[in-house]
């Protein structure tokens, strides 16, 4: 359960990293809105996995999950270039957190 809760704060993240990014310094409502609830419900599910995970897999785990989602969302929404160096690294990103999955 604690794996379940942990992917689901790391789209999260992604989330409120994307609001924070779209609220212009918190000068507009709504993005501000979903930025500061996604914030509360990712970090109090990224502390309730660490309540049975250890806190370093937790939270590179978290940070990958949510990092990765937040650039694949930019590219798929023009907001960032999309290149084959950085789908590798993505890929890459992904490796780690399925192999820090496969190894605790």
């Amino acid at each position: 359960m604690s794996w379940i809760i942990l992917v689901l704060s790391g789209v999260l993240e992604a989330v409120w990293a994307t609001a924070l990014g779209r609220s212009d310094g918190f000068t507009r409502l709504w993005p501000t809105v979903v930025f500061a609830v996604a914030l509360v419900v990712s970090m109090g599910g990224l502390a309730y996995a660490m309540r049975d995970l250890p806190v370093g897999t937790a939270y590179a785990v978290w940070v990958g999950i949510g990092a990765t989602l937040t650039v694949v969302y930019a590219m798929a929404t023009g907001g960032e270039p999309v290149s084959a160096l950085k789908v590798v690294f993505l890929v890459m990103i992904i490796g780690g957190v399925v192999g820090l999955k496969a190894v605790s």
